[in-house]
Order: structure tokens, then sequence, then C-alpha cells
């Protein structure tokens, strides 16, 4: 039962529907750095976070730039790839130890079929995750990056303590220095 209030969220699914979903879901465990997904790799397995963090990013010119972190209780995925079953173009990557379940996309598939309120969850996910991902858009180009670091704070302060301000720094599109002077000096 610990998923059923995060996708009830989204949709108003039903136990019966949660345990279609949740019942075949297989446990992994990942240790600090280990990569879940790695450029020109096919991802498999659509993962539900239990606990840790992931990040996905990508290397061009000696830089890491980063697209997104993962946390419990949300879905952990390179979404084009699992989608499509096509190469990743990026990484995905444990930032700390985590804790997964794990549906293959095969299984996820024949659950979209066989259940109306699953697809209807998934396509609410999704719509939300394109939502975010639009939002983000409009932050980096939008709001002074103060403005940037506040959002960040005030949605996922615990990243603050657990990733690295160097990826954080990325994420948000702030130079690592200015990123370090507003740690210090804007409190929450």
């Amino acid at each position: 039962m610990e998923h059923y209030g995060y996708f009830r969220q989204f949709h108003d699914i039903s136990l019966a529907d949660y345990h279609l979903l949740t019942d075949n879901l297989q446990s992994r465990s990942f240790k600090k750095g280990t990569a879940i997904v790695v450029p020109g790799q096919v991802q498999r397995d659509l993962y539900f976070v239990k606990s840790g963090v992931q990040m996905a990013y990508l290397e061009a010119d000696d830089k890491t730039y980063v697209i997104d972190f993962s946390y419990a209780p949300a879905l952990c995925a390179i979404a084009e790839s699992f989608s499509f079953q096509a190469p990743s173009k990026y990484f995905l990557t444990c930032l700390t130890d985590t804790e997964m379940a794990c549906l293959p996309h095969a299984q996820l598939q024949q659950l979209l079929d066989q259940s109306r309120s699953v697809e209807r969850l998934f396509r609410r996910m999704i719509e939300r995750m394109l939502a975010d991902m639009v939002d983000m858009h409009i932050n980096l180009r939008a709001m002074t990056i103060e403005e940037r670091y506040r959002a960040f704070c005030s949605k996922s302060p615990e990243l603050l303590h657990l990733v690295p301000h160097k990826y954080i720094a990325s994420y948000l599109g702030i130079d690592p220095t200015n990123f370090s002077k507003l740690f210090n000096q804007v409190r929450f």
C-alpha cells in the first residue's frame, strides 16, 4: 500500500486495480553510484522509488547536465527509453543507496490493456510530468537564479542534504559558485 496514496493524487484508482498493478512488482536494490541506465541502453523496467535519490543526466563537453531527480514515492525512468523501448540518450544513476520496485515494460503494457483505470492513471501521471517539464523550461528562462533556487528549496528541500550541490546547480542552470552563495545566504 506504500504507493497507493501517491497514485491517488493522479487518479482515484480502486484497491483492486492498485493490486493488479503492484502485486507483481519485484524489489530491487541499488548501491550509491550504480548506473541504472547508460546511453545506448534500453530501459526495460519501470521503477517505483521506495527509498533513495536518483539522477538523470547527460554528459557533453566535459560537463554534467542534470535533467531530473527522482525520489520516493515517485516513478523513476528515462521516459522516452522506457516508453518507446529505444536506446537512452542519457544516464540514470543512483545518488544514494536505493530501494525500488520494478515492472517490466511488456507487463505494464498488458496491465494498460487490461485495466482502463490503470491506463488512465498512467496517462495522468504522464500529463503531470509534461506539465512539470514545461514549468521547468519556463523557470529556466524567466526566473532569476535566486527565484529558481527558492522554488527548488520549496519543492524539494530534502535534496539539499542528499544531493551534491554541483548537481542541483546544474539542474537549476546556476553556476556552482553562485549556488554556493545562495545556499549560504538564502534561508528557509
